[in-house]
């Protein structure tokens, strides 16, 4: 086949785009094309009936689209079947980027359609394509490009919320100290002095609220440097108020800045802090996965969870996680070899089994892990029932989530596939919504779900489409709470008798959950 041109018309012959695509059409080449098909069909009706007019050089295929034709001029021996295939992705591509049929919002987006018209046809021969690619091609759509945006964003949202995080550590920092006094700067070099080679090492970890010896040292030199006065002490103000006009100004203009904290000098040749924790971190989370049937009932589930430890002290290489286990039915644990498992029996704590092989530095240790296969679903935090209807006029769906267990979740996503090129009317929704054309999907989103919002609907139609097309439904969510009943209570030193500070970070994270 070799197609000369496109072109979309109004039924009164009035030409609203045309689109040549060999190199010897010329204007009044094309326009007398167009005169002559306005003629072959506006007067003859029985005509009208037929897909195809021919004259003796060229073949017009045509579809009428309610006030509107959208006609391919074609060379006469080119294949009629494969010419009328050409001419129904034509038409299919005008609603895909018009809301009407009518002449204002054709010449509105005459550009998109003649880009998108590009895309099926170069140089007289048809590509193989189809509406999906096309958008995805005209849209320029990346996925590398989205990625490298979430986690420049993830980025930007991270350094903030530790800088804000360090700015409260400092706050208590300083009123801790100001309540200790002179005591604690006693104290602090006392402690200084003997174990000057373990704070070598970690003299980076200045986040560390379990030091003692750096509790006091912040305000002492502060108060010290303030003392001294002089002209480098007037210039560094100078030059504090300027960063601050600056910062005023970014402001001002919609960036997105984080207050800078006041240093002391002593500060200055110090590494940035990045993380606001103490040095010993936990992190225990559970990770989801299921599958569950639009019918009802599970097809699989499972819960997978681990407690790490991460050290950045020798001092602490020996800490005694103390653990509340209220576990829930068909739950498999698994304790690290090093680990006392008599221990672990009787009283629930996970202790070395002999102090000589410590914990490493600088290291995630895993020291428990379990896992979980549901059978129900009520056993699952959060149950979803969609129930799509079908009609003459289309399908209306109906969306139901349920909170199952006493807990929050934060970050709810609920992803809906939609059929190609449907922009959905949303009638109900409890949070809010967002449709991805590119992707013909619908995403709900509510912020946090707990006790006081158990439950919520969406409710939306669309003129097209069956059931089938709005499933897979995938939900996304996050939660600080854990749900196999192991949990951490404490953190001690080896023989369980004093308590030590350290920072816990738990939580759920959803993998893969899906209803299919």
């Amino acid at each position: 086949m070799v197609l000369l041109m496109s072109s979309i018309i109004t039924k009164n012959g009035k030409k609203l785009l045309a689109r040549q695509f060999v190199n010897e059409m010329s204007r009044s080449r094309v326009e007398g094309l167009l005169d002559a098909f306005s003629k072959l069909v506006g007067t003859d009706s029985s005509q009208r009936q037929h897909t195809f007019v021919e004259t003796d050089s060229v073949r017009y295929v045509y579809q009428p689209l309610d006030d509107i034709y959208v006609v391919l001029v074609t060379t006469k021996n080119s294949n009629i079947l494969e010419d009328l295939e050409a001419l129904r992705l034509f038409s299919r591509v005008i609603p895909e980027y018009c809301r009407s049929n009518d002449e204002a919002e054709i010449l509105n987006k005459a550009f998109e359609l003649i880009m998108a018209f590009d895309e099926i046809v170069a140089l007289g021969y048809r590509e193989n394509v189809n509406l999906a690619m096309i958008r995805t091609y005209t849209e320029m759509d990346s996925h590398e490009e989205r990625v490298h945006k979430q986690i420049l964003n993830a980025q930007m949202r991270d350094a903030i919320n530790k800088g804000q995080q360090r700015a409260k550590e400092l706050k208590k920092n300083q009123e801790r100290s100001t309540g200790k006094g002179g005591r604690g700067i006693s104290s602090a070099t006392a402690i200084s002095s003997s174990n000057s080679h373990s704070f070598a090492s970690a003299e980076p970890a200045l986040n560390s609220s379990n030091t003692s010896s750096y509790v006091p040292k912040t305000p002492a030199v502060s108060a010290a440097a303030s003392s001294k006065g002089g002209g480098k002490a007037l210039k560094l103000g100078a030059k504090n108020v300027s960063d601050d006009a600056f910062l005023q100004q970014l402001r001002s203009e919609g960036q997105l800045v984080a207050d800078l904290q006041k240093t002391s000098i002593a500060d200055k040749g110090k590494p940035a802090v990045l993380e606001d924790r103490s040095p010993v971190y936990v992190h225990a989370t559970e990770k989801l996965n299921a599958s569950v049937s639009r019918n009802g009932g599970i097809e699989s589930a499972e819960i997978l969870g681990n407690v790490s430890l991460n050290l950045t002290e020798s001092e602490f290489n020996t800490v005694t996680l103390k653990m509340k286990c209220k576990q829930v039915a068909g739950t498999q644990i698994q304790v690290h070899p090093n680990l006392d498992k008599t221990v672990w029996q009787k009283e629930s704590r996970l202790q070395l089994k002999s102090i000589q092989k410590p914990y490493p530095l600088n290291t995630d240790v895993g020291l428990v892990k379990w896992r979980n296969v549901l059978s129900e679903e009520e056993q699952l935090p959060l149950t979803l029932n969609v129930f799509p209807s079908e009609s003459a006029d289309g399908c209306t769906v109906n969306i139901e989530y349920t909170l199952q267990k006493e807990i929050q979740l934060f970050e709810v996503v609920i992803t809906i596939p939609l059929p190609p090129a449907t922009q959905p009317i949303v009638s109900e929704v409890y949070g809010s919504y967002e449709y991805v054309r590119s992707k013909s999907q619908l995403l709900w989103t509510i912020p946090i779900i707990d006790s006081t919002s158990e439950s919520g609907t969406l409710e939306f139609s669309v003129p097209n489409g069956h059931s089938d097309h709005f499933f897979p439904v995938n939900i996304s969510f996050t939660s600080e709470n854990l749900i196999c009943g192991i949990e951490v209570e404490d953190v001690t030193k080896h023989d369980g008798s004093d308590s030590v500070e350290h920072t816990l970070n738990s939580g759920i994270v959803v993998d893969k959950y899906e209803i299919v």
